[in-house]
């Protein structure tokens, strides 16, 4: 999974990583910050992958804010205890912004895709989106092998039942300008991004990529192939 760091005159953590990893991950942010202190925790998903250091991270950085939508606060609070999230949590809707200086976010609420909580933030100076789950895969992020196999999986696995809440976040973000997907898990999509979205609009309303009859079978002794493969034959007449 990933997490991103977006550097300007305040900076923004997107997301944490697995409670397990924390301390690797606090050494690459104090790394790349040189020093200086980040201002804002973007939570954009509350599954514990994501958000398993939140506590550490905001020990290790009192002053920092969070920034979340109003359903991820309250989960904070049954998350975390003691932390008084609500002396420190900024709450945004659908559509609200923030500035960071230089850069600009936009924060799209996506309920259900694959928690209730969940938002997608876009980076409108530079033209990322930061999809959350979305756009996922289970393959890492410096994966070598083709894109489609493993979103599908993941998309599958992970998202699929819930087809009508991907086209409603869809349906915002139509139009939005951006040019990079981020996702919380896989690769980082720079290129043929109409690509990786059509697809998404084809899981997403449960429409075939390819037309045809799908038979799934096991077989021990090769009577059930047998049987299966004549079947194939006489749909293919």
């Amino acid at each position: 999974y990933n997490s991103y760091l977006v550097l300007d005159e305040k900076i923004s953590v997107f997301d944490t990583v697995d409670g397990r990893f924390n301390h690797q991950w606090l050494d690459n942010i104090e790394s790349v910050l040189g020093g200086r202190k980040p201002d804002y925790l973007i939570i954009q998903h509350m599954e514990p992958d994501h958000s398993g250091s939140i506590r550490a991270v905001l020990e290790k950085y009192p002053e920092m804010k969070v920034v979340a939508t109003a359903k991820a606060i309250a989960m904070l609070d049954n998350f975390f205890d003691g932390m008084g999230f609500s002396e420190r949590s900024i709450s945004v809707k659908d559509g609200d912004t923030l500035s960071l200086g230089h850069t600009t976010l936009r924060f799209i609420t996506a309920p259900m895709v694959h928690w209730p909580e969940v938002m997608m933030t876009l980076d409108e100076t530079d033209g990322v989106l930061f999809s959350a789950d979305a756009f996922g895969t289970f393959a890492t992020s410096n994966a070598t092998e083709g894109w489609d196999n493993e979103a599908r999986r993941y998309y599958c696995n992970i998202v699929g039942k819930y087809g009508s809440c991907v086209q409603a976040v869809m349906n915002k973000l139509t139009g939005l300008p951006f040019c990079i997907i981020a996702p919380l898990h896989g690769p980082i999509l720079k290129e043929n991004l109409a690509h990786y979205w059509n697809l998404y609009d084809k899981w997403s309303r449960y429409e075939p990529e390819i037309e045809g009859v799908f038979l799934a079978y096991a077989s021990i002794h090769g009577n059930t192939a047998q049987a299966a493969r004549f079947m194939a034959g006489e749909l293919e007449r």
